[in-house]
């Protein structure tokens, strides 16, 4: 066989190979190649196996990976990545205890990210917006979702959903766009939160019109929205031709988690305070419950959510960073990873089937993100580490070595000069 690349000497090799969504115990099985190779042709993963069926492989290009692990390049299922202004600030407030529903009260929290991304020009909040996606390319990330949801009117949602498109269409990273106009509700519908949610859905015919999105979300929440009016927006979403998610259970337990199930949603997210009845409907679904304790973390929770118990009731989990400016302002998911471990009690495979196959599952990139099989494209990385589960023991720190995308290295770690 002839291959454009070769990566051979690869000690460790993981190409996610499970159909998915894999749920439950399943999450806790993998396939680990050891002493291996893999060959790209034309973007793809042309073929893998051992180095010494590798002899049989003819190629223009030889990467030694000096027996470090190989893996799919990592999905981060959940982002808000464009956004103006930072909230370093509200960090203070924290320590001192103010909750983050007592931040939103007092005009911060959304709505002061709000106000930064409406003043900020369209070129302002791409280059912020590129800076943040590069940084997860040295990461390991290859594919990400992004979400709106700082603009709460016509003018700035487009505006950040075509930051979005362009990213697209620019960057070596894939991004799936999602509309989360209901994402608050500003301070010009105070009390009218009917009303604004019908204005945001009067926007989706232009949103669909233009592809500059895939997915609608809503906050369900305390103080923000109810079951009932997530319920109506979300199939009106549907109906218009999106598919949806929500940000489901995060600090209250409302019943977001069973709407997601009910809805049809490709995704629960947060899903923190879900209840039993809630993880029970996850698990007789293939709604993904996409879990963010980087959050909790950040928040300064004791409670990080019952994720253990939703892998062991059979449903299917991914992890992601939620990266945004005021409650979860990191791009690092490797460091998720280790979060996970430490506090979501997640074993090591699990986590990948996390940051792989099923969050691929979770933005509808299942067929394009998470796997590395035959065929499949060649997003991959190569890491410094010795086997699968040394990058969540060994925690806080990029372990990536080199990133591929469509069998292109878009980044490599030289080390020191």
């Amino acid at each position: 066989m002839q291959v454009d690349t070769l990566i051979s000497n690869i000690g460790e090799f993981l190409p996610m190979d499970k159909p998915g969504p894999v749920k439950g115990e399943k999450m806790n099985e993998l396939t680990i190649i050891k002493d291996a190779a893999l060959g790209i042709k034309d973007g793809k993963v042309a073929w893998y196996g051992t180095k010494e069926e590798a002899t049989q492989v003819t190629t223009d290009e030889t990467i030694d990976a000096k027996g470090k692990l190989v893996t799919p390049g990592l999905v981060d299922s959940h982002t808000h990545l464009v956004f103006g202004g930072s909230r370093e600030e509200e960090m203070a407030l924290k320590q001192q205890g103010v909750s983050y529903l007592e931040i939103l009260e007092r005009g911060g929290g959304i709505l002061s990210t709000v106000r930064s991304t409406r003043k900020a020009s369209f070129e302002e909040l791409y280059e912020k917006a590129k800076f943040h996606l590069d940084r997860m390319a040295t990461y390991g990330i290859t594919t990400i979702e992004a979400k709106s949801g700082y603009g709460l009117d016509d003018e700035t949602e487009m505006k950040q959903l075509e930051v979005v498109q362009k990213l697209q269409a620019n960057h070596p990273v894939d991004l799936v766009s999602t509309f989360m106009g209901a994402h608050a509700i500003p301070e010009e519908f105070e009390n009218r939160s009917d009303e604004f949610l019908q204005a945001m859905l009067n926007m989706l015919d232009e949103i669909k019109e233009k592809e500059l999105a895939e997915f609608v979300d809503i906050f369900t929440e305390t103080g923000v929205f109810s079951v009932e009016q997530s319920r109506k927006f979300l199939l009106a979403a549907k109906e218009k031709g999106f598919d949806v998610k929500i940000h489901a259970d995060e600090i209250d337990p409302l019943g977001g988690t069973e709407l997601a199930v009910e809805v049809g949603a490709v995704s629960a997210d947060h899903i923190a305070v879900a209840s039993d009845q809630g993880i029970k409907d996850l698990a007789q679904s293939n709604t993904i419950g996409v879990v963010l304790p980087g959050t909790s973390f950040y928040l300064g929770k004791d409670d990080y959510g019952r994720a253990r118990e939703m892998i062991d009731k059979g449903a299917a989990i991914a992890l992601a960073t939620d990266f945004n400016p005021g409650s979860c302002v990191t791009e690092n998911l490797q460091l998720i990873m280790s979060i996970a471990a430490v506090r979501l009690q997640m074993s090591p495979a699990e986590i990948w089937h996390a940051v792989t196959v099923n969050a691929a599952h979770a933005i509808n990139r299942e067929k394009v993100a998470g796997s590395l099989t035959v065929g499949r494209v060649a997003d991959l990385v190569i890491w410094d580490a010795p086997n699968y589960m040394y990058i969540p023991y060994h925690y806080g720190v990029n372990h990536v070595n080199t990133v591929f995308k469509n069998g292109q290295v878009i980044y490599k770690q030289e080390g020191l000069r």
